[in-house]
């Protein structure tokens, strides 16, 4: 690709993208930038949500995901489903009650100081973790398609990266956000669906044609319900989806905090239901588009990558397919990249300055300015983690990310679960060491599943992790109750 059009293209849109930041920035203060002032159109925030779960990994690794696992991804979709409507009737009620600001703020209340603290830290991890590697995903293709032809290292393309988010984020947050994440959105789903007509047009296929040709793929497996030792079984990946969309949409500060922007309860049970619908079909989209590519490198005489991750990029902007396509593939890959980049960074920002700062104690004034250092602090280690992610680098990131949500979410889906369903007091002070511990027996039971189970542990270790956090938190109920009689 032409690096002269590659940078034109993606000035035009941080263009754009600055000029939203000025209009939702004016006048902005704490409460715009941690809950747009509770103003946000359900309809927008739906739209955006959308753009943000889905993601430069989405965009990049569940086609490259294909090569492995066919269409199974769409098991765990299903669950997600199920997953974003408990969301809406468990955990949303709660939130709107309690008029939360950070969600962890619930642990609190319902546990104890401690309880509070490590959920907020658990949040802080997982989504530093999760957000570095879906701007990784885009800044390696991005040193791939321009830096690299300006001999411009990784490390600063990285860097750039972080500071175009922080330059539209640092005014308004999340009301900036609710409207930005709708733009990029539009422009993620519309640059998928044209490439997948640059490449039927290609392969001289109609829409039934592209039914038909996946169809009788060797991609083409969507349902595996008769191996129960598989990763890809059906009860394992549907009910991992329910879980994981109930611990990283629902537990997470990111996602729920765009739907606490909405003014009601109503309003934000509405956007769930509508990004919860539109969620399968973007998914299947998605994969689709996967089965496609990879038949299109067999019957072109293309060598599949070491890494499936990189076929997408490779084939959009190796002049397989006419440029207008690379183009249309790096302004939907920083769409994505950015939907759900620049809102972590906002939520990351919001959650260590009102739970681990408690910056509502302080002036209007100071607490700008607290938050403005919180929000580049977490720009530099954004950087730093990116840069880890390198180094560490896997063949298909979605599947590492799923992988440490397993971890690092568990003890949240614990500690909210025994909140939520029983009534029980627990010795708060306990409660950072077992967090920790559960993630950590769940990783020797992993190790070891196939020599003392028979089986390997897949994306279920979310809900293994999730129960021993439980069981430990019944533990700590039964000591506090004896010494207390």
């Amino acid at each position: 690709m032409n690096p002269v059009v590659t940078a034109s293209v993606i000035g035009g849109y941080f263009l754009i993208l600055i000029i939203i930041s000025l209009i939702t920035g004016k006048k902005a203060d704490n409460d715009t930038f941690f809950r747009g002032n509770k103003k946000s159109p359900w309809y927008i925030v739906s739209i955006g949500m959308i753009g943000a779960s889905l993601s430069g990994v989405t965009f990049i690794s569940v086609p490259g995901w294909v090569a492995s696992t066919g269409l199974t991804y769409m098991q765990m979709v299903f669950g997600y489903f199920l997953g974003y409507v408990t969301i809406a009737h468990i955990l949303l009620p709660l939130y709107y009650k309690l008029n939360l600001t950070s969600i962890y703020s619930y642990l609190e209340t319902r546990f104890g100081f401690w309880s509070y603290k490590s959920g907020a830290l658990l949040f802080l991890l997982s989504r530093t973790i999760g957000a570095s590697a879906r701007l990784f995903l885009m800044a390696n293709v991005l040193q791939i398609t321009l830096f690299d032809a300006l001999g411009v290292s990784f490390e600063y393309t990285v860097i750039i990266t972080i500071f175009l988010i922080w330059i539209y984020t640092f005014r308004g947050g999340i009301k900036t956000i609710i409207w930005t994440d709708t733009l990029q959105t539009l422009f993620m789903l519309t640059s998928v669906i044209l490439t997948v007509v640059f490449i039927a047009s290609s392969m001289n296929l109609s829409l039934t044609g592209i039914v038909g040709v996946i169809r009788d793929s060797d991609y083409s497996t969507m349902f595996v319900f008769d191996d129960f030792h598989s990763k890809q079984n059906f009860f394992k990946q549907f009910l991992s989806g329910a879980f994981i969309t109930i611990v990283m949409t629902g537990l997470d500060q990111d996602m729920m905090q765009k739907n606490l922007t909405c003014s009601s309860l109503k309003d934000a049970q509405k956007n769930m239901y509508w990004y919860s619908a539109a969620f399968i079909p973007a998914n299947l989209l998605f994969l689709s588009l996967g089965v496609l590519l990879f038949i299109f490198a067999n019957q072109n005489g293309i060598a599949i990558p070491e890494r499936a991750d990189d076929l997408f990029p490779l084939i959009a902007t190796g002049g397989y397919l006419p440029e207008v396509v690379g183009v249309i593939f790096i302004l939907g890959l920083v769409a994505a990249a950015y939907s759900s980049a620049d809102s972590a960074l906002t939520s990351l920002t919001t959650s260590f300055s009102v739970d681990i700062l408690n910056i509502r104690k302080y002036t209007e004034a100071k607490g700008k300015r607290i938050r403005l250092g919180v929000h580049i602090g977490f720009s530099i280690v954004l950087i730093f983690v990116i840069l880890l992610f390198k180094a560490l680098s896997s063949d298909s990131i979605i599947s590492t990310l799923f992988t440490l949500a397993g971890y690092t979410y568990g003890p949240l889906l614990g500690l909210y679960t025994f909140g939520l369903f029983s009534k029980k007091a627990v010795s708060d002070k306990w409660v950072p060491l077992f967090a920790v511990l559960a993630p950590v027996i769940t990783g020797i039971l992993d190790y070891n599943a196939v020599k003392w189970f028979g089986f390997s542990l897949g994306f279920e270790k979310l809900i293994l992790n999730g129960a021993v956090m439980i069981l430990f938190l019944y533990l700590l109920s039964v000591v506090r109750n004896k010494k207390s009689a």
